[in-house]
């Protein structure tokens, strides 16, 4: 798992470009108003709004931004757009598994550009469950050492019901089973910490080691399927070794 949180921090320094910023705010806004459409758009009694929303004022996202999100999630706004939630399965080059997690407005849209990206690189779409079951879904979340010592955050992840509390790199993550998602949501909170990262994750129960160089031209590949303004997540069973990492930082 660190491999591809030390990626995900390195790709979120890269896109620190207001084009990129706009994009994530179109991600955020997605995420936030499918949570106001799910609980409802009481931050108070949605954990998940409230985390969306917490994450949102982490990227800087103008107030009025996230209010409007919510107002089109929770069905106030009477001429916002309907999203719903798709995950699609493929495989990258060298038969990497990916499961596509995306929140679109039209999904013949969505399956169009995914399909094109897969295909342009070598890989292709996948059967529904024909990639799936190589995945296991857990509760994910990972912030900054500096914003909570391990020692307190392994108590009180433990205490929510979590499995696992890992430190690396200056970067806390917890994992745990998926009824426990709202417990460590809950206990963060009260601990004035805000995740860099929290959600329901798809994570791999086996690895896939390739070399540096064909590493790389999978991580691409991912990024590309990332920038699409309908995906919010790409998983996929590929190991990223610090060689790998360290490459992509200096590209």
């Amino acid at each position: 798992m660190s491999g591809h949180s030390k990626w995900s921090t390195i790709k979120r320094k890269k896109g620190a470009a207001d084009a990129k910023r706009g994009a994530v705010f179109t991600r955020l806004a997605r995420e936030i108003a499918v949570a106001a459409r799910e609980g409802g758009g009481d931050q108070d009694t949605n954990f998940r709004l409230r985390l969306a929303v917490d994450k949102a004022r982490a990227e800087n996202m103008p107030k009025d931004n996230i209010e409007r999100a919510i107002k089109r999630g929770s069905g106030e706004d009477k001429d916002g757009v309907t999203y719903e939630e798709i995950m699609y399965e493929g495989y990258g080059p060298k038969g990497v598994a990916m499961l596509i997690e995306t929140v679109t407005d039209n999904r013949n849209r969505s399956v169009s550009e995914i399909r094109h990206a897969l295909s342009r690189s070598g890989g292709s779409m996948a059967e529904v469950g024909s990639v799936a079951w190589q995945f296991s879904r857990v509760a994910y979340f990972a912030f900054p050492s500096s914003a909570l010592e391990y020692d307190k955050a392994f108590e009180l992840a433990i205490e929510a019901g979590a499995d696992d509390v890992t430190e690396d790199d200056g970067e806390i993550e917890i994992t745990g089973p998926i009824e426990s998602f709202k417990a460590i949501a809950d206990h963060l909170h009260a601990a004035n910490v805000t995740p860099e990262e929290a959600g329901l994750r798809m994570v791999p129960k086996q690895e896939m080691e390739l070399d540096v160089n064909e590493t790389l031209q999978v991580m691409k590949v991912i990024d590309s399927l990332e920038e699409m303004d309908d995906v919010q997540s790409v998983y996929s069973n590929l190991k990223v070794s610090e060689d790998a990492l360290v490459a992509f930082e200096s590209e």
